[in-house]
Formats: C-alpha cells, structure tokens, sequence
C-alpha cells in the first residue's frame, strides 16, 4: 500500500511493530473489530521468523512430557530461567501448534500422517514440529497470508519506528503510559505519527551489533532501545546465543546451517577429520549451542584455522536429501553437495537471549506497551536459549498479549494531543560515510571484545569505545535528519552498550557468558537488571 500521499499522523486502536511470528500472531489472535497497524521494517516476510529452518518445540508425543521438557529448558538455561515463564511457554505448546494449523501453516507429517517430530540440542526428546528444514518460511509466509486478508489490519512496509510517544514524554500528570510513536517512511522520507492506546514491539532481537551474524539486516535491537529510552527496565542483555554452524562461505556470509543437521547425526570435524566434541562433552554434538559455539571457537582460536566441517555424508544420499531439501538446494549453489562433502562452518551471533522486561502478559512496566518474542525478556531462556523454544515464546506470548489487550480496551479511549514531528531545526547530512564508519567500528568492537569468551579488560576496553561512539551518534542524530541507517546505528550503539553493562554486572561463567576472570558459576542465581534514567517506580512491577 503506497501511504505517501495519506495523512501523515494515523489513530489506531493496537500498533504492532514488527512482522514476524510475534507480532503477527498478536495481530490474528485480537478481534477483529479492532483497528491494527503492523508496521513492517523492510517487507512483512523480511524477519528472523522467516529464516528459522529449525521449528516450534511442543509436548505433543506421549512418550514426552511438559515437566520433561521444563527440565530440559532449565538446563540448557543453566538453572536461571523463570520457573513461572518456563511453565507458562511449554503449556503452551499444544495451544500454540492448534493455531498454526488454524492459520493453515503445512508441517511435516510422518508415515502415519501425524506431525513429525525431529530432536535438537538440549532436548531429550523428539519434540520439534517442522516443515521440512524451512519451518520459518512457512510460518511466516502463512500468517503474512492470513493477516493480508483481514480487513482490520492496515500494513505499513518500509517504515522505521523512531521512538515511543508516552505521556512522561508529554509531561502529563499521570503514570507513564504509551501514546504511540514515530516512524519514517523511508520511501518518502517522512516521519508519520501512529496513536494507539496500545503498542507492541516485536521487533526481533540485537545482534546486528556483531560483525558476524546470522540475523537479517533488520535485527539492530530497535524495540529494546526505544522501551529503555521511554523508560521500561532491561535484563540479561549479557547472554547472546552464538550458532555454532554458520556457512563459512564469502557468497553467503550469514547463511545458518540448522541445528537439526546435527540432531539427526551429522558431525563436527577438525580439519584432519577428527570428532572433537567428544572432549568438549559427552553429548557430542547435541550438547547445548553455548558448548558446542565454545568448542568451535577454542578450536579456531588453537589451530589458527578460520573454520571446521559439519559432516552428514555418512547418511544415506537420499535420507539427507529428503530431511534437508532447502539447504541440499541451496549449498548446491554453491558448489558444495551436502551428500558427498563436508560444510565448512563457524559461530555466528545468533540470538538476544534478554531483552525488555515484560509480565506474564507481555507488558512491559509502561501500561499499554507490550514486548513480544526475541525482542523481550520473559525469563523462559535464561542464560542459554534451547533450540526451538523462540518460536514457541513469540506464539505464546502473542496470544496472552491479545487477551490482556482486549481485556483492558475501552472503546471510548480518546488520544491526548501530540505534536507533530519537528525536524525544522535539522538539515541533510553531507557525509553518510560517518554512519558506514561507526556501524563498521562499533560492530567490530562488539565481536573482537564482546564474543564468545570475554574478559574484564575486554568488557572495559568495548564500553570505552562504545561510549565515544555514543557521543557522535548522539550528536549527529541531533544536528541531521533522520534515515534507515541513522536510526539503526542510533538504536544498535545503545544496545551494545547494554550487552557490555550486563557483561561487566556478572562475576561469574554461566550459560552463554563465559569469561576467563570468573571460570565458575556464582553461588546465588540472578537476573542482571539495567533500570533507565526515567524509570517510574508506579509503573507495573514486573517479573519480581
């Protein structure tokens, strides 16, 4: 829909911001009297649910069992996970797969034409639905379907949200709440307002902020910057999911190879064929992805190679084939035949692990604001995400979002008046080469010194940088008018340094933290809290 010529402040009764599996599934499951803005990035197929090859984890075999696959959650998150969110997301699971098939989402069925199963690590059971090894496009292709058909939902492409628009902001005289908020449109390059009583950010997850990644573009921590800066708390922003199999390959630099490939047997070499996890774990190659990311990199780092080989071709040409469809085609491509040679793979940052903080209803401790999937922190994943459990979270978190939504909506709720967007005291850049510059030095600093082993020195030496950078961010957001990149690097600098914050919070090795300082776990578990400048302390207390 071309909105360029359209007025350019919308009232809405839901803002979603975001357009993968949780943002559109909050938008399908709200009634559909209300008036809902999805507001889309890049294009609505544009996000990380897209690219999940994986699947959904969810009890559904009776052989397994939902205090089985809590266990399994709370180990894989090294004991730091939230017993309440845990329970909350895996009873969730059957709930969640209904609505999937409702929306007409086509899953792998097996021989006896019941959903197929397959296993990833950290799960002790075969728990994972899938549609072949492309569950993500699936998913993401079906709701973008079904949301595209309902009348009440009106899709914004291409634009980037800016910042909230709350009442503290307004300086009412009344606890903090959301009012809305502003967002470029980048194809005509101006900044719309969108007021709604509520707004959901679904924004996806931060680790743009690495060099290597294995994220879309769109992933630069959008929604956890704009909540901080509105005034919502953070927590352990300091555990980042590295996959441990990243194609190694300059034509496709953040190509996943799924962890699935490893779950039905494949094999992590050296370059001179030995099976090195075995000295890492004795779960091998199903050991939890934080393990098997720091094997990976313990042995590059010791052998001085850039990468090691994932090896399936023990397994039958056409097992493989049959499991593995999209990646076979597409390594194919590549000159690499996944049936006959090994993949050549490193770690690459992978997944936010924390996030905003948020209740069991998904709000955030600014009434009416909401955030969903990798872009909050429930306290389902601990210090450690298990494979599979992500696209769980953004179902079932969508879904309760909706009925507390619905539960508090007023239909005589009328919006308080809110300027205009002001960029009169703004002129153009002349040099978008400072953008490219800092983005190049700050994504840098974050794998160099932030990454899969870290150090106090390390940590010191990344918050130095990042605060200069910080600096000139700053002042060139204030003195240029705002763009894509801007907006990005403006959110991603932030971001960056909470991850470092958290980092240098946590005296201890647990889960996706590991640092040489403090080998050992701490005796006491906790969250590691960042609490804004303009927090309300009676603004709903949440996950205390």
């Amino acid at each position: 829909m071309d909105m360029s010529n359209l007025n350019t402040t919308h009232q809405f009764d839901v803002i979603i911001v975001g357009s993968g599996g949780a943002g559109l599934s909050l938008a399908l499951s709200l009634p559909q009297h209300f008036k809902i803005a999805v507001l889309a990035k890049s294009t609505l197929t544009e996000a990380s649910t897209f690219y999940a090859q994986g699947g959904v984890a969810a009890v559904l075999d009776e052989t397994d069992s939902i205090e089985q696959h809590i266990d399994d959650t709370m180990i894989a998150g090294a004991h730091l996970c939230e017993m309440d969110a845990v329970k909350q997301t895996v009873e969730g699971g059957k709930p969640s797969v209904d609505f999937l098939l409702r929306q007409g989402v086509q899953f792998t069925l097996d021989e006896q034409e019941q959903l197929h199963l397959t296993r990833e690590g950290g799960h002790s059971q075969r728990r994972i639905i899938h549609a072949a090894d492309a569950t993500g496009r699936a998913i993401s292709t079906t709701l973008v379907q079904r949301v595209q058909e309902q009348q009440n939902i009106t899709i914004f492409e291409n634009f980037i949200a800016i910042d909230l628009i709350t009442s503290q902001k307004l300086g009412l005289n009344e606890s903090n709440r959301t009012l809305g908020l502003y967002a470029l449109d980048e194809k005509t390059q101006k900044v719309h307002s969108f007021l709604a009583p509520f707004t959901a950010l679904a924004c996806g997850g931060a680790m743009k902020a690495y060099l290597y990644t294995s994220n879309p573009d769109i992933a630069t921590g959008d929604g956890m910057a704009m909540a901080y800066r509105a005034g919502c708390r953070v927590a352990n922003m300091e555990f980042n999911q590295f996959h441990p199999t990243c194609l190694y390959h300059p034509q496709a630099r953040s190509f996943l190879i799924t962890e699935a490939m490893r779950g039905e047997g494949a094999y992590l070499r050296l370059p001179d064929g030995e099976r090195f996890m075995l000295r890492f774990d004795e779960r091998a190659e199903l050991a939890p992805r934080d393990i098997v990311a720091r094997a990976i990199d313990y042995e590059i780092k010791r052998l001085g190679i850039r990468h090691v080989w994932l090896d399936i071709t023990h397994k039958p040409a056409e097992f493989v084939k049959e499991h593995f469809p999209t990646l076979y085609a597409r390594l194919l491509e590549l000159g690499i035949d996944i049936t006959t040679d090994m993949i050549p793979v490193v770690p690459a940052a992978h997944y936010t692990c924390g996030g905003v903080m948020v209740d069991e209803h998904s709000q955030t401790d600014i009434a009416g604001l909401y955030a969903i999937g990798e872009t909050s922190y429930t306290g389902l994943h601990g210090a450690n995400r298990m494979a599979s459990n992500s696209l769980l979270e953004c179902f079932v978190y969508g879904m309760v979002a909706a009925k507390h939504i619905e539960a508090h909506y007023t239909a005589d709720y009328s919006s308080p008046d809110v300027p205009a967007w002001d960029d009169s005291q703004v002129t153009n850049p002349d040099e978008d080469v400072v953008i490219l510059q800092n983005w190049d030095e700050l994504r840098a600093t974050m794998w160099n010194y932030v990454g899969i082993v870290r150090t106090t020195k390390r940590l010191e030496r990344a918050l130095h940088r990042i605060e200069m950078l910080k600096r000139e961010i700053t002042e060139y957001y204030q003195d240029y008018q705002v763009s894509k990149n801007l907006i990005e690097l403006r959110n991603l600098v932030l971001v960056s340094e909470m991850i470092v914050r958290c980092a240098m919070q946590r005296k201890e090795s647990r889960g996706l933290h590991f640092t040489l300082d403090y080998p050992e776990l701490a005796p006491e578990l906790r969250k590691t809290v960042l609490i804004p400048p303009n927090f309300q302390v009676e603004t709903p207390l949440v996950n205390e």
